[in-house]
C-alpha cells in the first residue's frame, strides 16, 4: 500500500492521548515553518561576510524560500489527495532534514540556493498539509487548539531562530574582541557561525520526523478513497468509538448525493457552485487581508520603524524582543480561547486591536514627518557622500557637510533620512546629526561603543573593468530628532497590534483556511487559497520601502489600517461561526441546508 499506509493503523490509546500527540505534532510542523522563515536573519550577516557573494546573489539566499513555498504550496494538495495527507508530512520532514547539509556543506553559490529551495518546498507543504490534516482529524471542540499550537510554535519558531542568531553573534562579538585577533581568526568564525546556526535547526526537523510516523491518517481522505474500517479507526482513535461512529455516519449521509451521480457530472461544476464559490472567496480574502495588516513588514522592520520614532542605539532592538515576546504570549491566550469563545469574536476583536494600534502609530508618524523638511535637491552625490573603503559615505561629523544641509555642530540633534537606488538594489537610511554612545556586552564585560553620526552605503563587489554601481538618491529629509517617549508611545501603538494580531489572527487564519473549504475541494483549495495569500505577502514586500520613502511610514499604515477595516467587516458580517461544528456541518451550511450562528 506504500508509505500513506505505512503504521497508519491505529494503536490502543486513549482519544484525549491522542489528541495531546496530533498537538504536539502539530505544533513541530508550525515550529519548523517558524525556522524556514526566520533563520536567515541571523545567519545572514555571517553569510555576507565569509561568501563574497553579491548583495543580488545574497537576495537570491533570501527569497529561494518564498520561491520555494509558492511552488510547493501549489501543488501540496493535489500530492496530498494523491498520496495521503500522513505521506505529505513525512515528505516535508525530510525534504527539511535533507536541506540542511546541503546549506552547511555548500562550497558554491547554485548549492546553497538549492538547498534554501529545499527548505521553501518544506515550509509550502506544510503551511497547507498540517492545517488541513488537522481539521480532518480532531474533534470539532479541538480543531481550534490544534490549530492554534501550530501558531503559537511557529511564532516561537521565529523567536528561536532569533535567538540562535544571537548565541552565535555574541560568540563572534567575543572572538573579535580578543587582542591581536586575526583576520583569518575571525574569518573562519563568521564562516563557521552562519553554518552552525542552520546545522542547529535540523533537530526540530528530526523529532517531527520521528513523530509523523506514529500519526493514523487522516480519516476523510481514508474515506474518499474507499477504506472506511480505516477511516473509522482513525476517527475512532481520535474522538473515541462512540462519536467516531456517528462521525463516520454523518460522512456517509453526505456522500450518498455524491455517489448518485454520475463522475462527469459531479465534478463539471465544483469550483462554481454556491456551496463552493462561497466559502472558497471568504477563505481567499481573510488570507489575503491578513496578510494586507502589514503583520510581515511589521516584523521585518520593527528596529528600523522604531529607530526612525526616537528609540535610538539598543533601545531599537528591546523594542523588537518586546514584540516577539508578546506574540508568544497572546497566541497562547487565543489557544486558550479559540474553542471557547469562537472564531468570530477573536477575528472581531483581533482586527480592531489591529486598527487602533496602525492609527495610533499612523497619527504618531504623522506628527513626526510633518516636522521634517525636504532637501533632496541639497544632496549632491559628490559633496555630500564620498567612497571611502568600498562604501558611499555620509559624514555628520563634517563641517562642510553640516553646511550643506543647513546645519552646524552647534544645531540641535537632528534625523538625516535618506532613500536611495544603487545600481539595481535600493533601501532607507537614517543617522542622527550628533555622535551617539552605546553600552554592549562583550565576552561577559560591559563595552562602551561611539556610534558615529554616518549614512554608509555598502558597495557590491565589482569585477575588474566594471563601472561602478551609481548612486541615485531619491529622496532625502531632516528633522527634528523625535524624543524617547514618541518612540515608546509608538512602541507600545505596535505592542498594541502585534497583541491583537497574535490573539486573532494569528491564530485564526489557519482555521479559516481550513475549516471553509468543502471536503471536495479542501486540499487544492487551500493551496490556492495560501499561494494567493503568498502573493499578497511578497506585493506589500516589494512596496514598502519605496512607499515609506516616498509617503512616509503614516501613508502605509493609514493603508493597512483600511485593509484591516475590510478584514473586520468580513468578519463581522460574512463568516459563520464554526466553533463546535463538524465539517460536515460546516459544508451543510454553505449548502443551505443548516444555518450556524
Amino acid at each position: 500500500m506504500g508509505v500513506a499506509s505505512y503504521m497508519s493503523t491505529p494503536t490502543a490509546s486513549s482519544p484525549k492521548a491522542y489528541n495531546i500527540y496530533l498537538l504536539v505534532i502539530a505544533g513541530l510542523g508550525g515550529l519548523l515553518y517558524g525556522i524556514d522563515v526566520g533563520i536567515i536573519a541571523g545567519a545572514l550577516p555571517y553569510l555576507e561576510a565569509t561568501s563574497g557573494y553579491s548583495d543580488g546573489q545574497l537576495s537570491s539566499v533570501v527569497a529561494a524560500v518564498l520561491a520555494g513555498s509558492v511552488l510547493s504550496s501549489l501543488f501540496a494538495g493535489l500530492l496530498s489527495d494523491l498520496f495521503g495527507r500522513k505521506t505529505i508530512m513525512l515528505v516535508s520532514a525530510f525534504l527539511f532534514i535533507a536541506s540542511i547539509p546541503v546549506i552547511c556543506l555548500s562550497d558554491s553559490f547554485a548549492m546553497l540556493v538549492a538547498g534554501r529551495l529545499l527548505q521553501g518546498v518544506s515550509a509550502g507543504l506544510i503551511g497547507v498539509v498540517i492545517p488541513l490534516y488537522l481539521a480532518e482529524c480532531l474533534g470539532a471542540n479541538s480543531r481550534g487548539k490544534g490549530t492554534g499550537m501550530f501558531q503559537f510554535l511557529l511564532t516561537v519558531g521565529l523567536v528561536a531562530a532569533a535567538f540562535i542568531g544571537l548565541y552565535f553573534a555574541k560568540h563572534v562579538e567575543a572572538i573579535e574582541s580578543i587582542v591581536n585577533v586575526t583576520k583569518d581568526t575571525i574569518f573562519a568564525a563568521k564562516n563557521s557561525a552562519w553554518r552552525s546556526i542552520f546545522w542547529v535547526s535540523v533537530i526540530p526537523g528530526l523529532v517531527f520526523f520521528l513523530g509523523a510516523f506514529f500519526v493514523s491518517e487522516s480519516p476523510r481522505w481514508l474515506f474518499r478513497k474507499g477504506r472506511k474500517e480505516a477511516a473509522r479507526a482513525a476517527l475512532a482513535r481520535a474522538n473515541g468509538q462512540e462519536e467516531g461512529d456517528a462521525i463516520l455516519a454523518e460522512m456517509e449521509r453526505n456522500s450518498t448525493k455524491k455517489e448518485d451521480k454520475s463522475d462527469a457530472a459531479a465534478s463539471s461544476g465544483s469550483l462554481l457552485q454556491r456551496k463552493y464559490v462561497i466559502p472558497f472567496i471568504l477563505a481567499i480574502v481573510i488570507l489575503a487581508c491578513t496578510q494586507a495588516t502589514g503583520i510581515n513588514s511589521v516584523l521585518a522592520y520593527s528596529v528600523k520603524i522604531f529607530q526612525q520614532a526616537g528609540l535610538t542605539g539598543a533601545f531599537g532592538n528591546y523594542g523588537d524582543v518586546l514584540l516577539k515576546i508578546v506574540n508568544c504570549l497572546m497566541t497562547v491566550v487565543a489557544v486558550v480561547l479559540v474553542d471557547k469563545k469562537g472564531r468570530k469574536f477573536l477575528l472581531k476583536m483581533g482586527t480592531s486591536g489591529i486598527i487602533f494600534g496602525l492609527i495610533c502609530a499612523a497619527l504618531l508618524f504623522k506628527g513626526i514627518e510633518s516636522k521634517r523638511t525636504d532637501v533632496t535637491e541639497k544632496v549632491q552625490i559628490d559633496s555630500i557622500f564620498k567612497v571611502s573603503e568600498g562604501r558611499y559615505v555620509a559624514d555628520l561629523r563634517d563641517d562642510a557637510t553640516l553646511q550643506s544641509l543647513g546645519l552646524t555642530k552647534d544645531s540641535p540633534e537632528m534625523q538625516f533620512i535618506v532613500t536611495y537606488k544603487l545600481g539595481e538594489n535600493g533601501g532607507t537610511e537614517l543617522t542622527n546629526s550628533k555622535t551617539q554612545t552605546r553600552e554592549q556586552e562583550v565576552d561577559g564585560k560591559t563595552v562602551i561603543k561611539t556610534i558615529d553620526p554616518i549614512i554608509a552605503i555598502d558597495l557590491p563587489k565589482i569585477k575588474d573593468g566594471d563601472a561602478k554601481p551609481v548612486l541615485e538618491v531619491l529622496k532625502a529629509e531632516i528633522g527634528p530628532m523625535p524624543s524617547k517617549t514618541t518612540g515608546w508611545f509608538v512602541a507600545v501603538s505596535f505592542i498594541i497590534f502585534i497583541a491583537a494580531y497574535a490573539s486573532g489572527p494569528g491564530v485564526c487564519v489557519w482555521l479559516a483556511l481550513s475549516e471553509l473549504m468543502p471536503t471536495r475541494i479542501r486540499s487544492n483549495g487551500m493551496s490556492i487559497a495560501l499561494l494567493i495569500n503568498q502573493g499578497v505577502s511578497t506585493t506589500i514586500a516589494a512596496i514598502f520601502l519605496p512607499t515609506v520613502g516616498s509617503f512616509g511610514y503614516s501613508t502605509m499604515f493609514f493603508f493597512w489600517a483600511g485593509c484591516t477595516v475590510v478584514y473586520f467587516i468580513t468578519a463581522a458580517f460574512f463568516l459563520p461561526e464554526t466553533k463546535g461544528r463538524t465539517l460536515e456541518e460546516i459544508e451543510e451550511h454553505f449548502e443551505g441546508k443548516k444555518k450556524l450562528s
